[in-house]
């Protein structure tokens, strides 16, 4: 099923001003100053999950990386941006793999790289490398991990999704989500769920409208508002 009118490769969109490329793996590419920001990653979140006897793959921060460790080496960013939730718990950093750590060192030495403070992880990492912040100014835009409103604000946290109806079915893919001066990212954690853009969660966050982008296999597709959907009333859960 086709998730709108058309897809778009290579869509831009506009954000205070500033021209910004939502990816298909649900990361953002930010060209003219060469920033890549990637959201709510919650690494090691299946250890956490095996710690209370729930038991997933062990697989998630390695699948995780790999997606970052791909876009670097095809963007080749100046910086990287990790905007929050970085890691699931606070002792999610001690529980990593020492492939896993060694993964994350190199990433952090190669390129400029900051970890934005988030809900799940107030805390910096200490022995991984890159530079921490809680709110990150850049240009007419400020990268935060939860949406505080402001203009130019590019934030994560509510992990977005869109429930699209078409032709008889419907299909649920990640997406972003945006009015035109701010914008809310998706995850790119390989074990994160989300959350349907038209919950008042997020719609809220945008009285005056909003645009989604749906994430596809390879490409961001334009969602028309009239396809969204919400959940159905025993789906409607916050898969975090």
């Amino acid at each position: 099923m086709s998730l709108q009118n058309a897809p778009l490769p290579g869509t831009f969109l506009h954000v205070a001003g500033e021209i910004l490329e939502p990816l298909g793996d649900g990361a953002l590419w930010w060209p003219e100053r060469q920033v890549l920001v990637v959201s709510d990653l919650h690494l090691e979140k299946a250890s956490a999950f095996a710690a209370r006897g729930q038991l997933l793959p062990p697989y998630d921060t390695g699948a995780t990386l790999t997606q970052i460790e791909r876009l670097a080496a095809r963007l080749k960013p100046a910086c990287i941006i990790s905007l929050g939730d970085s890691f699931h718990d606070r002792a999610a950093e001690l529980r990593l793999s020492p492939g896993d750590r060694a993964r994350i060192r190199n990433l952090t030495a190669e390129h400029d790289w900051v970890w934005v403070e988030g809900n799940h992880d107030p805390d910096p990492p200490e022995d991984l490398g890159g530079r921490t912040a809680r709110v990150l100014p850049l240009g007419r835009l400020i990268f935060r991990h939860e949406p505080l409103g402001e203009r130019g604000e590019v934030a994560g946290h509510f992990h977005p999704c869109a429930r699209i109806a078409g032709r008889g079915r419907t299909v649920r893919r990640k997406c972003f989500v945006s009015d035109g001066t701010r914008l809310i990212m998706p995850s790119l954690g390989a074990f994160t769920g989300g959350l349907n853009v038209l919950d008042d969660a997020i719609a809220g966050q945008f009285p005056q409208g909003f645009t989604t982008f749906a994430l596809g296999e390879t490409r961001v597709y334009l969602v028309a508002q009239k396809n969204l959907v919400t959940e159905k009333a025993d789906a409607r859960v916050w898969r975090l």
